[in-house]
């Protein structure tokens, strides 16, 4: 429960706490702030500085800021998902698989490099 009011309140702080901060806080961040700006600008009258609300600004604002939430939450489930199984080896895909076994006819690029030298 603490997981996920955290990811709607302020999203990009859930995923550094419960995920992982280099996967996509930075976006997420981007997002949140945003709708925070929004909501405030359409507070003040929006974009045509009109005299009352800018209910359309508002609403663009809180749309960032779901947006923000919903990929937190998903990321913070990937990132679980992954904590379960960190070989890969259930048949359920994760959003985020962290170890991926190489092909056995994958070879070394710099020994590539190194043939046209």
């Amino acid at each position: 429960m603490k997981r996920k009011l955290m990811a709607i309140t302020s999203p990009p702080l859930a995923v550094c706490q419960y995920g992982c901060a280099g996967c996509c806080a930075a976006p997420i961040g981007v997002f949140w702030i945003t709708g925070i700006i929004s909501i405030i600008y359409g507070f003040m009258g929006g974009p045509a500085n009109i005299d009352g609300i800018s209910w359309m600004t508002v609403l663009l604002g809180l749309g960032l800021w779901l947006i923000a939430a919903v990929w937190a939450e998903n990321t913070i489930k990937g990132v679980e998902a992954d904590e379960e199984d960190p070989r890969c080896q259930n048949n359920k895909t994760s959003n985020i698989c962290r170890i991926v076994s190489p092909k056995l006819d994958d070879s070394d690029p710099l020994d590539e490099v190194k043939k046209f030298q």
